[in-house]
């Protein structure tokens, strides 16, 4: 039996946290345990390389330490982000660079080899989530998104439409193994509705995990998005983390309606993307053994018969084709 690993410490300067440890063993498992186990030397070596000095409490989520920084050459403030290098984290620096810091946080260097990046310092005290008002924080996440989808996604970028594809292949599976059957049939109308987009899978340039712990507050800009997971494809993949933030299932129908109002997408296509994320989500939850989440299927009911296809008929595609790797949440 694996245990996780133990806190390990850069000498004088942080302590990698058991958290990160944790989860890295849990997602990436023998992969997990040797990036924390290099995490010492690691963040040594690049404090040494960029000429850098700690300047704060390191920070970490599911799957990167960040560690406040101040570039000794001229006193930049900086965050150094250390996380393992995989098809999602390899495609952070290429938005970044597309984004170059209009709306998003700016990519000051890179070690390509590793996936390093050194990243303007935001506050991470002012997150979006700390808004009062729900709806202006909805309202913002909408306007970072129509200005972040308006760049095409650049080439090699990691594509909607084979993730979509990937999706649509494993649910015969996964319906199988619901046992309610009405969530199966919530499930199993998400991937109808996916069916009838995947076509047109779009090519904007998405951030794909825009919620509002991901939007901080700078000083050049009032909010800045943070930790893409970037894809290319249709903004309407782009609208399920605000409708689940400070999940309330009386709001869906509004901020559905005001995030494509603001992004001026067409509804019926953005409704059915939106049930590609639950579709995306009952997947890992089947997979990992657990029930689908009922907050989750709500927000599709709460969709259910506010957005309609126009009247007339689609030919549907038919399963079959590439599949997708998973998506950390």
């Amino acid at each position: 039996m694996t245990r996780p690993a133990r806190a390990t410490t850069v000498p004088g300067v942080i302590d990698i946290p058991r958290e990160l440890a944790a989860s890295q063993e849990k997602f990436n498992g023998e992969a997990g345990r040797a990036f924390i186990a290099g995490l010492p030397e690691q963040t040594a070596r690049f404090l040494d390389h960029w000429d850098l000095r700690p300047d704060g409490t390191p920070m970490h989520g599911v799957c990167a330490l960040v560690v406040p920084v101040v570039r000794t050459t001229d006193g930049t403030p900086a965050v150094l982000k250390l996380q393992i290098l995989d098809e999602e984290s390899e495609g952070e620096p290429v938005a970044l660079r597309a984004w170059n810091g209009d709306g998003a946080v700016r990519l000051l260097d890179l070690d390509e080899p590793t996936g390093t990046m050194l990243l303007e310092r935001l506050d991470e005290t002012r997150m979006l989530s700390h808004l009062p008002d729900p709806h202006r924080a909805v309202v913002t996440i909408a306007e970072l998104l129509a200005h972040l989808t308006s760049f095409p996604a650049p080439p090699g970028m990691r594509r909607l439409g084979d993730i979509a594809q990937g999706m649509l292949d494993r649910t015969p599976w996964a319906l199988g193994r619901i046992p309610d059957p009405e969530a199966r049939r919530v499930v199993a109308d998400c991937a109808a509705a996916v069916r009838e987009v995947i076509d047109e899978p779009g090519d904007r340039l998405l951030h794909w995990d825009l919620h509002d712990e991901n939007v901080l507050a700078g000083t050049r800009a009032p909010w800045l998005a943070i930790d893409p997971k970037p894809l290319a494809g249709d903004p309407g993949f782009e609208l399920w983390p605000a409708l689940d933030n400070r999940y309330d299932p009386d709001d869906i129908r509004w901020r559905f309606d005001a995030m494509t109002d603001i992004l001026t997408l067409d509804r019926p296509r953005a409704h059915a993307w939106t049930l590609a994320r639950l579709l995306q989500n009952a997947l890992w939850d089947i997979e990992d053994g657990r029930p689908v989440d009922d907050g989750q299927l709500e927000i599709a009911r709460r969709l259910r018969g506010h957005v309609r296809w126009p009247a007339a008929p689609h030919t549907r595609r038919s399963a079959g084709g590439c599949r997708s790797s998973r998506i950390s949440r």
